[in-house]
């Protein structure tokens, strides 16, 4: 009797000759792995593998960390710019405007009805810890509508009385013009000026005091550009 064969059966797959592909392969990077040159290309790899991870990232933050960014300056501009005075919106209006004593300042025009009515500086000077960051708006007439702090790293439990969570500390400046202040009251009390300093805290409110007074005197010199109908760029 004999037995029928089917041409579709499947032939049973002999291993892997020794000298087959794989095997070379494998013999090659077992020789190359103990080699500086595989170690050094290896390492730039996961270097670059990381790297580029990072860029990834970066690129996927970086438009919602600006969109943070704004809304927290809106936050802090409100609190300095009372909303009567202006039907704009002074973030996306704000210009770089070049000083011969502060160099770029940031500026941010609050306008009603076209004129304009305050000006928002950003201004910053070093305290203690490092850049203290703070938003300060002037009235058309010079006078001080408010200041507020944008960001610091002041020490916590003593020289962060510069917050208005913290303390009311910043809202002194209110009112204050070049006009009705003397220079020589524009200090804190240890240095012979109006303002108080924190107890073990000097360096934090004497950086807050100049900003202010930068602030005061950088519109006084940029007046021309800072008409009642438009700011000049």
């Amino acid at each position: 009797m004999t037995e029928n064969t089917c041409p579709n059966s499947a032939v049973p797959t002999e291993p892997a000759a020794p000298g087959s592909l794989n095997a070379r392969i494998k013999a090659r990077l077992d020789e190359w792995r103990p080699k500086v040159e595989y170690q050094g290309g290896s390492l730039g790899a996961i270097c670059g593998l990381v790297a580029f991870l990072l860029l990834l990232g970066n690129v996927v933050t970086k438009d919602q960390i600006e969109r943070e960014q704004i809304a927290d300056r809106l936050v802090v501009l409100r609190q300095v710019l009372p909303a009567e005075l202006y039907d704009n919106n002074p973030l996306t209006d704000a210009m770089m405007v070049q000083d011969n004593e502060l160099g770029q300042v940031e500026v941010y025009p609050a306008r009603k009805d076209g004129k304009i009515t305050a000006i928002v500086f950003r201004v910053s000077n070093i305290g203690y810890a490092g850049p203290i960051d703070q938003l300060i708006a002037l009235s058309s007439e010079g006078e001080i509508l408010g200041t507020r702090i944008l960001a610091h790293k002041e020490t916590p439990g003593l020289a962060d009385k510069i917050e208005i969570t913290r303390s009311d500390w910043i809202t002194v400046f209110n009112g204050l013009s070049l006009k009705n202040t003397p220079m020589k009251d524009w200090g804190v009390k240890k240095d012979g000026g109006r303002f108080d300093q924190f107890a073990g805290a000097t360096i934090t409110p004497r950086a807050i005091v100049k900003s202010v007074v930068q602030a005061l005197q950088f519109q006084e010199r940029q007046a021309a550009r800072f008409t009642s109908e438009e700011v000049k760029p």
